[in-house]
């Protein structure tokens, strides 16, 4: 290898370094946005990945809508109410406000 491309390489691993995540997957070191989270959307996040019926036996304290896939909705913004997008396997796939 020659000169430029031993400094090449070194260009590459030093960019390839800057890019590694700190490996931290916890939702509770995020900052949530009161405004944005009206409807305490991210207390419900540990039910992605469940059964879209999950949340059926629930009580919630605002407006809530569970939302199968590709199913037509709509498109009002509504930052009190609280959904569950379901995916293609009936689970879901997000719970946000809106």
């Amino acid at each position: 290898m020659n000169r430029y491309g031993k400094i090449a390489m070194g260009i590459m691993l030093a960019g390839l370094v800057g890019c590694q995540s700190s490996g931290k997957q916890g939702a509770k070191d995020t900052q949530v946005d009161p405004e944005m989270d009206r409807c305490g959307a991210s207390e419900y996040q540990q039910f992605v990945g469940k059964p879209l019926s999950s949340v059926d036996a629930l009580r919630f304290e605002h407006p809530v809508r569970a939302i199968p896939y590709n199913s037509a909705v709509t498109m009002d913004f509504n930052l009190n109410r609280l959904n569950f997008m379901g995916d293609a396997q009936g689970n879901i796939a997000r719970a946000y406000c809106g």
